[in-house]
């Protein structure tokens, strides 16, 4: 009974029903009939929830029984209370009822580890007899006297009037002034407060008693508050409400009274003692505070972090928006923080409690203690993964945000997946607002104040501003900021100024793409050309692209699927560790060394790099450093994307600085791998499909394909245009051509080095390998030769370097044929060479050369005279044999092979057996006695 009329009491403010009495009554208007106050009640006042629940009906009265038989089994306190005790409460609240002093002193001692306590007014309330007297007989008529009851009523009302709410009548200081007395006398020690130390004697029995608790104010209670994850429901909700009468006033805490008071005193004179104010101006002083008043406070801080009923300041100038946006949401558990923080960007939330709520949130992140939801969901892994940072700790509030740093920093090492949610949500609210990143906030405050003094924190502004203004910024911020942008380059969520302007593009390019692991940011790089991308988006697509390929480190998924690669091909390139950004040297690295690169997710996510960089000279921080000027002079009026640049480039090769044309080769030798690689095949994507849709894409294969149904009537002129274009160039220098690139490295180092540095855009290296043909040992070289040398006949243009020895040829023998039919020319000389025509030597061996032949016939590979020597060689040494069979001289260019030994031994036999055979077949052939006969069929006009 005790505990339930108290709840009804306490719960005035929490949407107390009707049907429940109020616990303070307001005076009437003045025109009203007053009411009789005169008479004080004869008892207790009906316990409103008691009675609420017994007008349910049948089924609601069992449930009161059930709480009932709940309630007595955690509160049997009461009843093991002494008699005496009991008897002495009830006498000395029939008293105070009358208007009665007790002399008699009271003793509580319920808890028995907090010590025996006298009870003020002998019923643990405010005394009806002293100066509260009028306010009582008129603002709390109603309520009966003793434990609290009177207090808790006339606090209320003042608190009422410090509103502003109140009409009427007022309560006086000296009555102010007592009740006040009154609630910080009774917070020294829980016996004080009957319902608090019924509520809670089991749990402090359990974890409070005589052997963890010192001999000092309040002690019993501030255990109480320690350990309040653990208490029973009850016993927590009573340890609330004193929490939030400490919040409004430093000295209902016994211990902030004890230890904080002097430095109140000094530092806060004048300073209202309500509503949390002189805490408030304790904090703001925190630098001039005595150690244990800073411990004090902050412990107190941490206490009442996760209910915003205990946060005096919030509370004050948040209630409105509270009622407004989250009406419904209980308290504790930080529910109500959540709430209020979800909502402080709409348009009707107060600015007011906004800069109070995001002060809070500026104060939270520097101490992961000062966040309740984080401290309790990241319990177990702040413990494993940052407990160095945590230890380090000193018992006042920290200053860097170093446990929650941590737990960014490490987060794929976190076990607890809602640990893992609150320090998502936590990143998403720093990349916001730079006063939730500590580390970043102090490191670049100067620089702040200096280059970004007029932008107001939220929407990454503040972030964007230093990004800006990057090369102006000291080496502090800038190695602090760079470290920020790798931990914000993991998820769209944390790319504000991105994630904002593209919010309707994300749902269309990528809504069934996860969140995390930069996915959906990979999705809109790769459709930054897509032509229903708003401008908007696509600038903020841009800006990231270029911005990551600065450095590997701001790309996360090249980063994570490479790391161990980057280690093994890239460790002396630049340090990881700097500071700053690599300048796209560790990307231009992983590109130029992909061939050797394992890792098949690393191998698909530079593929996927060397797209974007290919797609826009922006992407290739390398390149256009070293083209800067070269693309001012020359391609100034292009627009960047889909390849525009490049291709502007290459058509200026003959005039760029050294520099710009050899980074613009080496991303052309990247392209000649793969044509997914060159933005303007995307004209043959219809050809692809349906010629090539067998295909795998790679090692120049597709192109291949395309070159291969070229003279299809229904090959598109886009297309054909296309292949021709990189057919010629690839032709005037053998590495833009993969096939003859990969294969023949060798045979060109051994045969070509002399025109290998010198003939880029002349042919020289094909030429001479063309040349050069017999002696080539290497089949796979041999043949990718006659490939090329095939294709660039059958696509023949005048004056080209490769197939300039037949210009003449053509211009005599092919007359009237046309250069712009695929294959004609080529069809044309083979036929002259079939006929015996005149061709000059040179041509005649391009046409030798290009013919294609039967590759099985020679140990599966087109094979040249030097191949069959070099393989009949291999093929002795194997067998052991000592002397050799076949022999050749290469020095003397000739195609003859002498045969020696045995093996001439072999072919001689070999020629009678062909000569026998042949004759025995011409006689069968001409006697008729192997007549053939013909089977006819007529059937149908078909």
């Amino acid at each position: 009974e005790h505990y339930l009329a108290h709840s009804c009491v306490s719960d005035r403010h929490e949407n107390q029903p009707p049907s429940c009495p109020r616990a303070s009554k307001r005076k009437s208007p003045a025109n009203s009939a007053p009411r009789d106050r005169s008479a004080a009640p004869a008892s207790r006042p009906p316990l409103c929830l008691a009675t609420r629940i017994m007008a349910r009906g049948p089924a609601a009265r069992a449930l009161l029984f059930l709480f009932l038989a709940a309630f007595l089994s955690h509160h049997s306190a009461h009843a093991q209370a002494s008699k005496s005790l009991i008897a002495k409460l009830e006498e000395a609240e029939g008293s105070q009822a009358a208007g009665v002093a007790v002399d008699a002193v009271v003793l509580s001692d319920v808890v028995e580890s907090a010590g025996s306590a006298e009870l003020a007014s002998g019923d643990g309330d405010v005394d009806t007899t002293k100066d509260c007297k009028a306010e009582v007989k008129f603002f709390c008529s109603t309520i009966r006297p003793g434990e609290g009851r009177l207090a808790t009523c006339l606090a209320n009302q003042i608190e009422e009037e410090e509103k502003g709410s109140a009409t009427g009548r007022k309560t006086l200081p000296p009555c102010q002034a007592e009740v006040r007395a009154f609630k910080i006398d009774r917070a020294n020690n829980v016996n004080k407060d009957i319902p608090l130390a019924l509520g809670c004697k089991a749990d402090a029995v359990k974890f409070c008693n005589s052997s963890n608790v010192y001999e000092e104010p309040g002690a019993v209670l501030t255990c109480l508050r320690e350990v309040k994850d653990k208490l029973t429901d009850i016993c927590q909700d009573l340890v609330t409400r004193t929490q939030i009468d400490a919040s409004k006033d430093y000295k209902v805490d016994a211990m902030l009274n004890e230890l904080c008071t002097a430095d109140a005193e000094l530092l806060c004179v004048g300073v209202p003692s309500t509503d949390g104010k002189v805490q408030e101006c304790l904090r703001e002083k925190r630098a001039h505070l005595s150690w244990d008043c800073q411990e004090e406070l902050f412990r107190q801080e941490v206490e009442n972090a996760d209910d915003v009923r205990m946060s005096a300041v919030l509370l004050r100038v948040c209630m409105r928006d509270k009622k407004k946006f989250c009406a419904d949401v209980k308290p504790g558990n930080a529910r109500a923080k959540e709430c209020l923080e979800d909502n402080r960007n709409n348009p009707e939330f107060s600015a007011e409690c906004k800069t109070t709520f995001e002060e809070m949130m500026v104060r939270r992140a520097t101490d992961f203690r000062l966040d309740a939801k984080l401290r309790d969901l990241c319990k177990v892994d702040v413990d494993q993964v940052c407990g160095y940072e945590k230890d380090s700790l000193d018992s006042i509030a920290g200053y860097d945000g170093r446990v929650l740093e941590c737990l960014q920093d490490y987060k794929d090492e976190l076990v607890t997946p809602a640990c893992k949610k609150r320090v998502h949500r936590l990143t998403v609210r720093a990349a916001a607002d730079i006063r939730m990143d500590r580390p970043l906030s102090d490191a670049c405050y100067d620089d702040r104040q200096k280059l970004c003094s007029g932008v107001q924190p939220g929407d990454a502004r503040v972030l964007r501003c230093l990004q800006d203004s990057r090369e102006q910024l000291s080496y502090e911020c800038r190695a602090t900021l760079f470290d920020q942008e790798v931990r914000l380059a993991e998820d769209i969520d944390f790319q504000f100024p991105l994630k904002k302007a593209c919010a309707a593009e994300i749902p269309r390019f990528c809504k069934d793409i996860q969140h995390g692991g930069a996915r959906v940011i990979q999705c809109l790089l790769l459709h930054d050309e897509a032509t229903d991308m708003g401008d908007e988006c696509r600038t903020e697509v841009k800006r990231h692209e270029t911005r990551s390929a600065k450095d590997y480190r701001l790309n996360y998924r090249l980063n994570k699927a490479c790391d161990l690669e980057i280690d093994r091909l890239c460790a002396d390139v630049c340090g990881p560790f700097s500071g700053q950004a690599c300048e796209g040297s560790v990307i231009q690295c992983l590109t130029q060394k992909a061939d050797n690169v394992t890792d098949q997710a690393c191998k698909k996510e530079i593929f996927i790099m060397e797209k974007i960089m290919a797609n826009d000279v922006r992407a290739d921080a390398v390149l256009e450093k070293a083209c800067d000027n070269d693309i001012s002079t020359f391609c100034g009026d292009v627009e960047p994307g889909n390849g525009r640049v490049h291709e502007c480039l290459r058509n200026h090769r003959d005039k760029l600085s050294k520099q710009c044309a050899a980074e613009e080769l080496k991303l052309n030798i990247i392209q000649s791998s793969d044509i997914r690689l060159r933005p303007g095949f995307k004209d043959c994507s219809e050809e692809m499909n349906v010629y090539c849709k067998d295909v795998q894409p790679g090692k120049g294969r597709m192109f291949l394909c395309l070159q291969g149904n070229l003279a299809k009537v229904d090959f598109s002129q886009a297309c054909k245009l296309r292949v021709e274009e990189k057919q010629s160039r690839q032709q005037n220098y053998y590495m833009l051509d993969f096939g003859v690139r990969s294969a023949c490295k060798a045979t060109v180092d051994r045969l070509c080095a002399s025109v290998k540095g010198s003939g880029h855009g002349k042919a020289a290296v094909l030429k001479c390998l063309v040349e050069k043909h017999d002696a080539i040992a290497e089949s796979q070289c041999a043949s990718e030769i006659s490939r090329a040398t095939r294709m660039a006949l059958w696509q023949y243009r005048k004056g080209v370097a490769l197939t300039q020895t037949c210009d003449a040829d053509v211009e005599k023998l092919c007359t009237g044929v046309s250069v712009s039919t695929v294959g004609a020319i080529g069809r044309c000389l083979a036929k002259q060479v079939t006929d015996n025509a005149a061709l000059t030597p040179g041509c005649k061996k391009m046409v030798m050369l290009a013919a294609p032949k039967d590759a099985k016939a020679l140990f599966d590979g087109e094979m040249t005279t030097a191949a069959v020597v070099a393989k009949v060689e291999e093929i002795e040494r194997k067998a052991g044999l000592m002397a050799a069979f076949i022999k050749n001289d290469a020095s003397s260019g000739s195609s003859m092979v002498t045969l020696t030994g045995w093996m001439a031994l072999a072919a001689v036999a070999a020629l009678v057996v062909v000569v026998i055979g042949g004759s025995v077949f011409v006689y069968r052939k001409y006697t008729g006695q192997d007549r053939p006969y013909t089977l006819v069929v007529k059937g149908g006009d078909v």
